[in-house]
């Protein structure tokens, strides 16, 4: 009996047994299960994504760039971008498609062997090829190989051969669509707009499939942004420093043309300059616009400033005189005119008329350095002026307690101190506008893909000097054209209308200055009863003469008499 119940048990047990290794296997397999789709879920995920997920890149359209009366002068062409799955293509196909693809990439059949021996899925063989290729790449049928539909950056013809309009204003975007220097640099967020994107799932076939669940953002195009340039004037006045800049053998020149009271840029001109659409090949310090990053020692223009807080602050008038000896001692230093003679009894518009370094020595003096040092901040001096152009610099003032009198006195004429040439074009301003110093700025305004225009708005930083100041320097100005220093920027029918100052600075090298080479500047505007423009002119290291009264005041009158007859000016 007992044997048979140990038998009979035999099978149950079995059973058991049986049952206990499934329900094990069982809950094995459901904690694998638990470990995959919970614990590595987030994982499995990624390396899905990483075979079959796909994210596809909207761009947006980046902005166009117009002058004030709508003229493209930055526009988007059509290319195309070509790219390889390599997966797709057979490794006994590879060496017959690089045969086939290099003449139409400009590339050998080697590089693109290179680029398709890959693991990648996806590998840009050209990026933005003229839009003539994709019909070439359609009739080859070519396996893996793929073509995207992009936009390149297309600058007009400037005013000198060999270079795109304003370039060194303007600047330029990338390959990779991103804004460097000028305008293209300070904007390039609003330019460029946001892209969009479009997630995707790839099948087995690797052909994108849309899923309604999946995200999806449509791209924001740029603004376009609207300038205050004058695209005519703008091609007058790079041919007109060009001409100048090699009739007088100068190393460079800059020429900036900005309306008083708005403080918009009407013209912006650089020589040397380039070509935009070629900046991959350009030498890249072609691309630094020394308008706005490069700072230099003003010279005589520096005397409007002086003279204008000297008036201002009471200590002299127009008519103050004077016995000029020709040399002013200071600090241990004699300092000399710049034509190294005594003129006797003059007054302070005399002074302005002959550009005498004494008689601005004596301004300072008369108004003390605390004020004199007042007035060159109030003039923004050793500041930036906020203009809308990428990459300006500045050199602040160092603190009052610092400054020798030596350093003062060589101030009061422009040397020793830096600025740019946007910070001197707005200090010298404040005499056109009645004395405020304004935002000189280049966009009028962004235009939204609705066509809706959100203006810019003109702004007044401060007054700098009074209204009566300003009108006095307005009328000694007038004096340097018509019987001083300025006398080749004077213009028919505009007798007394022209208010100007030239400029001869000597150039700082190791320590000492330069005795042969200079900076000549002209700045000056008209009709100086009620200016309309302000314009300055800037040659670098001439070596046919070397004042501004030669080798700038005429290339500030060449472009002056386009723009009175361009905006039919009447004095």
């Amino acid at each position: 009996m007992r044997a048979g119940r140990v038998q009979g048990l035999e099978p149950r047990s079995r059973i058991v047994i049986l049952l206990s290794v499934v329900l094990g296997a069982y809950l094995v397999l459901l904690g694998r299960l638990a470990y995959w789709q919970v614990l590595r879920h987030g994982d499995m995920s990624r390396l899905a994504a990483a075979y079959h997920d796909d994210t596809i890149t909207l761009p947006a359209v980046r902005g166009d760039i117009i002058d004030r009366n709508g003229a493209l002068l930055v526009t988007n062409t059509p290319v195309v971008s070509v790219f390889a799955s390599p997966d797709q293509i057979a490794p006994a196909d590879r060496q017959h498609v690089a045969q086939a693809l290099a003449p139409i990439l400009q590339l050998t059949p080697d590089d693109i062997m290179t680029k398709l021996a890959t693991t990648r899925q996806f590998v840009y063989l050209a990026r933005r090829m003229p839009a003539s290729v994709s019909q070439q790449l359609d009739n080859l049928r070519l396996p893996g190989i793929g073509k995207i539909a992009e936009t390149q950056r297309a600058y007009v013809d400037g005013g000198i051969a060999g270079s795109s309009l304003a370039a060194n204003l303007l600047g330029f975007a990338n390959d990779a669509g991103a804004g460097n220097y000028g305008l293209e640099g300070y904007y390039n967020k609003i330019l460029h707009g946001q892209d969009g994107f479009e997630a995707t799932v790839r099948d087995l076939a690797n052909q994108p499939i849309v899923l309604s669940d999946r995200q999806r953002r449509d791209p924001v195009n740029g603004m376009t942004l609207q300038l205050s340039l004058d695209g005519t004037i703008q091609v007058q006045a790079e041919r007109a420093l060009a001409d100048g800049v090699q009739k007088y053998q100068a190393e460079s020149g800059s020429l900036i043309i900005m309306e008083p009271t708005t403080g918009r840029i009407v013209a912006w001109a650089d020589v040397p300059s380039y070509n935009a659409n070629q900046f991959a090949s350009t030498d890249t310090a072609l691309f630094r616009d020394p308008i706005v990053s490069d700072l230099y020692e003003p010279g005589s223009i520096m005397k409007v400033p002086t003279l204008s807080g000297a008036i201002d602050d009471h200590a002299i008038t127009p008519d103050y005189r004077f016995n000029e000896t020709g040399t002013a001692v200071v600090g241990g230093y004699a300092i000399h005119n710049w034509d190294g003679r005594a003129h006797g009894m003059v007054t302070m518009t005399q002074v302005l008329e002959n550009s005498l370094n004494v008689g601005a020595i004596k301004a300072e003096q008369l108004e003390g350095s605390t004020n004199f040092y007042q007035y060159l901040q109030r003039f923004g001096i050793g500041t930036r002026t906020g203009i809308d152009v990428a990459g300006e610099a500045s050199a602040p003032l160092a603190p009052l307690a610092q400054w020798k009198p030596s350093q003062l006195a060589t101030a009061a004429f422009g040397q020793g101190v830096d600025a740019t040439p946007i910070e001197m074009l707005a200090a010298v301003d404040a005499v056109a506008t009645g004395g405020n110093l304004v935002w000189p700025h280049v966009v009028d305004a962004m235009v939204d893909a609705n066509g809706v225009h959100h203006p810019v708005q003109p702004k007044v930083v401060r007054q700098v000097i009074s209204a009566k100041t300003a009108q006095q320097m307005n009328q000694m100005m007038i004096a340097v054209v018509e019987h001083g220093s300025g006398f080749a920027a004077k213009i028919d029918g505009f007798k007394n209308q022209v208010a100007g100052k030239t400029g001869t600075a000597s150039i700082p090298e190791n320590g000492t200055y330069s005795k042969d080479q200079t900076i000549g500047s002209f700045v000056g505007f008209l009709p100086a009863s009620h200016p309309q423009f302000i314009m300055l002119v800037i040659t670098r290291k001439p070596k046919i003469l070397f004042e501004g009264a030669y080798v700038a005041a005429p290339i500030w009158k060449s472009v002056a008499t386009a723009l009175i007859s361009q905006w039919q000016i009447a004095p």
